[in-house]
């Protein structure tokens, strides 16, 4: 099974994302944070992610006679690399973005059944921005972006730290390679919450 076949699956998908912003997690509580999953379920795609190496187990304990695992995620083998990415059809491609936008829409739509939300408070926001790069502009913004991400990436959890999810796109627009504005938009955001 590639790499994309193994975390593209919606559900395989969710786990992957539990684990972000280096957490360390149980089956029970990987269970508390996906409760639609049902158990049998969850178990079965916990050990296909163990075999193949994006979860590792970190720790071991005895409970009521059962053995409870500490996964971790390991980053290296939960990404899909650029070989990978370049054997993918049209079709992978669409079915891994609706695995993507999926995965969005749920985690949205869990943040709205809390109840009591403030996107305000929360720091929620989605917004879709038009720019007009040429290559090298976008390599700038790029490598800004990682400069800016890089060291927060790092940040362990402690009091007052909130696990905060980021999702980005970034797509061509179809104005084609003209700068002159051909296509009549004004290159401003769209903004939400």
């Amino acid at each position: 099974m590639s790499t994309a076949d193994l975390l593209l699956h919606p559900v395989r998908l969710r786990i992957v994302q539990a684990f972000l912003g280096d957490r360390a997690l149980t089956t029970t509580e990987l269970r508390a944070e996906l409760p639609d999953v049902p158990p049998a379920s969850l178990y079965r795609h916990i050990a296909r992610l163990v075999d193949a190496g994006v979860l590792g187990v970190v720790s071991e304990r005895r409970v009521r006679g059962a053995v409870e695992r500490t996964y971790i995620l390991r980053l290296a083998a939960a990404h899909i690399g650029f070989g990978e990415l370049e054997k993918m059809t049209v079709d992978d491609h669409r079915q891994a973005f609706i695995a993507f936008v999926a995965g969005l829409l749920g985690d949205f739509d869990r943040y709205l059944a809390r109840g009591h939300i403030d996107p305000l408070r929360d720091g929620v926001s989605y917004n879709l921005a038009g720019m007009w790069l040429d290559d090298e502009e976008l390599r700038d913004l790029l490598r800004d972006i990682a400069r800016v991400f890089e060291p927060r990436l790092a940040n362990a959890p402690k009091p007052g730290r909130k696990r905060r999810i980021l999702g980005s796109v970034l797509l061509p627009g179809d104005s084609g390679d003209s700068g002159d504005g051909g296509d009549g938009g004004d290159g401003g955001d769209t903004e939400g919450a």
